[in-house]
């Protein structure tokens, strides 16, 4: 009794587990829940969620519902135990409702096609009779022929009246749905993986600077087991706007002290060491520009030489073969000129930098300019000589995505399953078919039958065809 009882309760599980309604009940829960795990950021400061559920509920019920949602864990929802098992459960019910089907698919795949009968041909869903002039023994080459032509193998059976064709492909197919079952289950644990074993960080890296950590969006750090440094940062801009067209970070990874890879990455194409890779995001200035940043030129006289010089602002330089010197006594990030012409800083980002250089010497009379890193018809000078304002280098910091994720592999394979599954499911079906070559009052009678699981429109213009086939033997007198 006891033993019995146990079997019921495992009957009942198995059962549940193996309904196509419970499915639906766990994906309909797992997909609100990720709803809400959408609208509501993941892993921020609470600042930012409670901005949001103001703006969707009011300022007074706001820190009520965070808290109430955080005690539930759904300001790191992904991590949560709850939303993981949610998963293990959609995974377990897929893989019992895939193994309770799976015995009657196979009896469908491995069972071979043989002859039947007339009237049990004349009772399948597509079906189409012709009549030929002749004995069917001397139609079977022709009719082994049309059947070759729309891409069956058949098999020959004689019977009383005369012969059949039987014939079938793509018994597999039935399989291609546990192809797509596979694939969510491999998807699934890739996420998994992925949730368990990697991180989403951040890290903004000023130029020349040299990090070992990067950071979540709670600002708790996460080692990396490596350096990494970021060399130059540059933006490309739309014309005199100042809307950003691409930037760059030139990066370089050290480990133990020596260097171990060089990239430079931009949107789209990051760099990728030991399993974390670096996405170019965004980018911003440091404060007191001028104070750290160093001013990158490159002076041209005017019989050709060249040289290039770094320097600060405040710092002085000498045009190459010359007694003519420099001194840089201004720098504005983002300079532009109002409508009397005064210049005036608009923006703290370095989005437009200039420099205003007072020169002097060889006995000329002194002059003095801005010079714009963006336009260079101002690095003319008008002895004939240039300074190529060249980069403020040190003042900028590139914005990096941060991210291990040991289970992508498993992801994208998942992702493959997934389009070999729903191709097969969707676009493939297993097919059978039968011709009967039957002799009727002085000719033949050519009765066609099959069946399709899937596509049925599409194979019976097969069938179509092969009736076509058979009427032109006949045109063809043979």
């Amino acid at each position: 009794m006891e033993n019995e009882k146990k079997k019921s309760v495992i009957d009942w599980v198995w059962d549940l587990f193996a309904s196509v309604k419970f499915a639906v009940v766990i994906f309909t829960v797992i997909a609100l829940t990720s709803m809400v795990g959408t609208i509501v950021e993941q892993n921020v400061e609470p600042e930012k969620n409670l901005k949001v559920l103001a703006k969707m509920f009011g300022e007074s019920a706001a820190p009520t519902l965070y808290g109430i949602l955080d005690k539930l864990g759904f300001m790191d929802m992904y991590h949560s135990w709850w939303f993981v098992t949610f998963l293990l459960l959609f995974a377990a019910n897929l893989v019992i409702c895939s193994l309770d089907r799976l015995p009657r698919i196979l009896k469908h795949v491995k069972e071979k096609i043989h002859p039947m009968s007339e009237e049990y041909i004349e009772r399948m869903s597509i079906r189409k009779t012709v009549s030929i002039k002749g004995k069917p023994a001397g139609l079977t080459e022709q009719a082994a022929a049309a059947i070759g032509k729309i891409g069956f193998r058949p098999g020959r059976s004689e019977t009383e009246k005369g012969v059949q064709f039987y014939a079938e492909k793509g018994n597999f197919t039935r399989l291609g749905v546990y192809i797509t079952h596979l694939s969510i289950l491999v998807i699934l644990s890739g996420a998994i993986i992925g949730v368990y074993f990697g991180f989403g960080a951040f890290l903004n890296l000023p130029e020349g600077q040299t990090t070992s950590v990067a950071y979540t969006n709670r600002g708790t750090e996460v080692p990396l087991g490596f350096e990494v440094r970021c060399d130059n940062f540059e933006v490309d801009y739309y014309g005199e706007t100042d809307m950003p067209k691409a930037y760059k970070s030139w990066l370089t990874v050290f480990k133990n002290g020596k260097e171990v890879a060089h990239k430079v990455i931009s949107v789209n194409d990051p760099l990728t060491y030991e399993g974390i890779t670096f996405y170019q995001s965004s980018f911003g200035s440091l404060p007191d520009a001028m104070d750290r940043g160093v001013v990158v030129l490159n002076l041209v006289s005017r019989d050709g030489k060249n040289e290039q010089v770094n320097t600060r602002v405040g710092g002085t330089f000498t045009m190459p073969g010359t007694a003519v010197t420099g001194k840089i006594t201004n720098f504005s990030p983002a300079l532009s000129f109002d409508e009397s012409g005064r210049p005036f800083t608009y923006d703290q980002n370095v989005s437009n930098p200039a420099i205003y250089v007072e020169f002097s010497g060889e006995g000329g009379k002194p002059f003095a300019g801005w010079i714009f890193k963006r336009f260079p018809q101002t690095w003319n000078l008008p002895d004939g000589s240039r300074v190529e304002f060249k980069d403020f280098w040190g003042v900028q910091y590139t914005g990096l995505q941060v991210r291990r994720d040991p289970g992508v592999l498993l992801v994208y394979l998942g992702c493959i399953f997934m389009a070999i599954g729903l191709y097969i499911t969707f676009f493939m079906s297993h097919k059978r078919l039968w011709v009967s070559l039957v002799e009727e009052k002085g000719s033949t009678k050519v009765l066609i039958g099959a069946t399709a699981n899937k596509n049925r429109a599409s194979f019976e213009k097969d069938i179509e065809k092969l009736a076509g086939l058979l009427d032109e033997a006949r045109k063809g007198g043979k």
